[in-house]
């Protein structure tokens, strides 16, 4: 998806200045498609056209719209595939970032764990933002970004035991 009109418009104004802006990350998970008993659950990832990184799908909200709607909004964009949010992993900041084209900008995101609506459902490339999409073993993610790793294991944890679990307050390492 290009980027968002109200970006552009404050970018008129501002220029390439630091622009502070709400953001989600999307953990959408689903149980494995391996029957054998160590199987683990699959994430869902995507390989960002800008730096070849390989994340979870993340994106902007558009001017007050919830961050669970706005997750499921950009998996849908990105990949797809139809989602439903199921719980609040964390919020932390993420930036400040450079972009190709000189903006500079900090995110303040929302991170939320989603479930495929149709597990089996392959996802596909749907817009310029990713060059390639799929469903990966949390046992052979190629996502590197500590901070990603992170968050997919609360998202694991939550899924596993929802009662006992504490949304994350920063994308760092918990102390």
């Amino acid at each position: 998806m290009p980027i968002p009109e109200f970006i552009v418009e404050t970018r008129k104004k501002i220029g390439t200045d630091l622009m502070w802006i709400p953001a989600v990350s999307a953990i959408v998970l689903r149980d494995s498609t391996d029957d054998s008993p160590w199987a683990v659950p699959e994430v869902l990832l995507v390989q960002r056209a800008d730096n070849g990184a390989w994340t979870p799908v993340t994106g902007i909200c558009d001017p007050g719209e919830e961050p669970h709607h706005a997750a499921a909004r950009e998996v849908k964009e990105e990949t797809g595939l139809d989602v439903t949010p199921a719980a609040l992993l964390g919020v932390g900041a993420i930036g400040p970032v450079v972009h190709a084209n000189g903006d500079n900008a900090s995110y303040m995101s929302v991170a939320i764990r989603l479930e495929a609506n149709d597990p089996s459902a392959v996802p596909f490339v749907a817009d310029d933002e990713s060059t390639d999409v799929g469903w990966f073993s949390i046992a052979h993610m190629p996502v590197t970004d500590p901070k990603w790793r992170l968050v997919i294991a609360d998202a694991i944890a939550q899924r596993k035991h929802p009662a006992n679990f504490t949304p994350r307050m920063g994308f760092a390492k918990r102390s």
